[in-house]
Formats: structure tokens, C-alpha cells, sequence
């Protein structure tokens, strides 16, 4: 029996994940076009860049001056950053604009780990309780966890599910031994692997285990699976998700040949609306937001509702 929420909470990653693999590097002004657009189509939480190493990640380098640049958001308005390393950190409470939440982050693929933080899976791991006493440091309390390609990686294949739960497991244990409490997951199907199926086999697993932390889903549509991946995790009960404008986004560490990014926003608003779940979200004021993109970077994007627009029901008369 489905379990299906009567509100979803979607958080705009188009500006971070959806930009870092774009060929055009957009300048500061242009990022913030798109994320005034965003803001207006109602989203609350908008993920505004990464601060990483701009020689890796050049779409990523104007970070610090588009953070401070950002416009006074509403007062539902939460902007948020990427960090992976201590100097990341650092610029992200400093800047005294983006959200800082005491997030720990893990791959379950040594691959791919190595490819995107230049750490494997076991050195990630021994570098917790460091990330746990910076952060406690800053005054902000550790208790959740991204754990990145949880499905399948395209250089390791499948991944276990059981390596997957004891990568979970691990840090539960590790956040105990420091008086902390792994309260929220983010399983991020990083190269687009996941399958429905998968999908509810990983999220009744972590519910028979720990049916209290909050599960959020970090969607890509490699295959074409991730509106249908969203609505599986959805059915049972799942009400937090990433999402990015148009359909934009991909990892440029993931060895992806011709990939299609995120899980769309618009698409996956319209599929909630139209399943009678609230999202709080103007889907019109979102497709200007994805036509916007699609203007500002200078090539189509994947995006369905902003090319089929949205359902226009006649009116009925008895």
C-alpha cells in the first residue's frame, strides 16, 4: 500500500549541480537572473554554488562573489553551498549567507570517491570525527549524512545494497561514539542507476533499520528513470528531493557520454501537483525559470513541461 505524502519539499540544486558541467560558465549576473527567477516560481531552498577548487570545478569560481551578491532572500528563503574540504567550510560560515547544516558526506563507490574528493571510502570515513569537532566548533550540530552513487557507478557497476547500509551503519556508530545522533540521509543516485524497484528495496531497508531518520533523494536522469524513481520513494512515504530547473545538471567526474542531468524541477513539481501532493511551487513561473536557463547557457534542456506546457482543462458545464 502506498504511503504517499500530502506535501513534498523540493530543493533547487540547477545553479550548483545543474551549472558544473556546463561547457559556458555563466558570469555572476546570470547566475543571479536565474536564481531571481527561481525565487519567484516560489522555491525555498536553492543551492547557489559550491566552494571547491576552481581548478577543478571552473563553473564553481565565482562562488564567493555570486554569495555575496545574493539578493535579501524571504523569509522562507534559505540559500545553501557544496563543500567538501575544511577550507570550504570555512568559506561557507563565513560568507554569513548560505545555510550550513552539519552534513557529512560519503560515496559508496571507492571509484568514484577518488575521482570527485581525491579520498577513498575507508580515509573518508577516518576523517569524521574531524568534520564532527569543526563543526561543533562553528556551533552547529552533526547529524546528517549524503552518501553518493548509493545505486550504481559507471565505473564499479551495481552497487551492494548492503555496502550501502553499512556505510550508513559506520556512521551512526561513529556520530554515537561522539555524542551525535545521524538524524537525516541523503541517498544520491549520482550517475543515474536506480531503478523503482531499487528504489523502494533501499528505502524499505533503511526504514526496517531506522524508522525514525528523515530519507531525502538526490535524483538523476541518466535513463530516463528519475520521475519514476521519485514517484516509487514517494509511495512510500519520502517528501524531500533535489530537483534542478530543466532538467539541468551531471557530475563531471562520472565518465557520463551524452547524460541528461538532475531529476527536472517543473517536471517533478507538475507530477506531485497532478497527484494531488502540494509543493507549494509556481509550475508557470517555474518553465519561464527553465526557458530562462535554456536562453542564458544557449542550448536546449531535457525538461518535458516546458515544452508540452501545462494541462489545459476545459472548463465543464451540466
Amino acid at each position: 500500500m502506498s504511503d504517499l505524502p500530502s506535501t513534498v519539499r523540493i530543493m533547487e540544486v540547477g545553479p550548483r549541480d545543474g551549472l558544473q558541467i556546463e561547457p559556458k560558465v555563466l558570469d555572476v549576473a546570470d547566475k543571479l537572473k536565474l536564481i531571481d527567477a527561481l525565487m519567484a516560481a516560489k522555491i525555498v531552498e536553492i543551492e547557489v554554488g559550491s566552494f571547491v577548487n576552481p581548478k577543478a570545478v571552473p563553473q564553481m569560481a565565482s562562488t564567493a562573489e555570486l554569495v555575496a551578491a545574493l539578493p535579501e532572500p524571504a523569509s522562507a528563503t534559505r540559500f545553501r553551498a557544496l563543500w567538501l574540504n575544511a577550507r570550504g567550510l570555512d568559506q561557507a560560515i563565513a560568507s554569513g549567507r548560505v545555510h550550513v547544516d552539519g552534513k557529512l558526506t560519503l560515496t559508496a563507490s571507492e571509484t568514484f570517491s577518488r575521482r570527485n574528493t581525491n579520498r577513498g571510502i575507508e580515509e573518508t570515513l577516518a576523517q569524521m570525527p574531524d568534520w564532527i569537532a569543526r563543526y561543533r566548533v562553528a556551533g552547529i550540530e552533526p547529524n546528517t549524512l549524503g552518501l553518493m552513487a548509493v545505486f550504481g557507478c559507471n565505473y564499479e557497476g551495481e552497487i551492494p545494497q548492503e555496502r550501502v547500509l553499512r556505510l550508513i551503519e559506520r556512521t551512526v556508530q561513529i556520530l554515537a561514539d561522539h555524542d551525535a545522533q545521524l538524524r537525516h540521509v541523503s541517498l544520491a543516485d549520482t550517475m543515474g542507476w536506480a531503478n523503482p524497484l531499487q528504489i523502494k528495496r533501499m528505502i524499505g531497508s533503511l526504514r526496517e533499520r531506522w524508522p525514525k531518520m528523515d530519507v531525502k533523494l538526490h535524483l538523476h536522469d541518466t535513463r530516463g528513470a528519475a520521475i519514476a524513481n521519485a514517484v516509487a520513494a514517494m509511495e512510500l512515504g519520502v517528501a524531500e528531493f533535489d530537483a534542478a530547473i530543466g532538467g539541468l545538471g551531471g557530475c563531471p567526474f562520472a565518465d557520463h557520454k551524452g547524460a541528461a542531468g538532475n531529476v527536472c524541477t517543473e517536471d517533478l513539481a507538475f507530477v506531485c501537483e497532478e497527484m494531488g501532493i502540494a509543493t507549494g511551487l509556481n509550475i508557470a513561473a517555474l518553465i519561464e525559470a527553465a526557458r530562462l536557463a535554456e536562453t542564458l547557457l544557449g542550448h536546449p534542456l531535457p525538461g518535458k513541461v516546458m515544452k508540452g506546457g501545462l494541462l489545459n482543462r476545459p472548463a465543464v458545464s451540466f
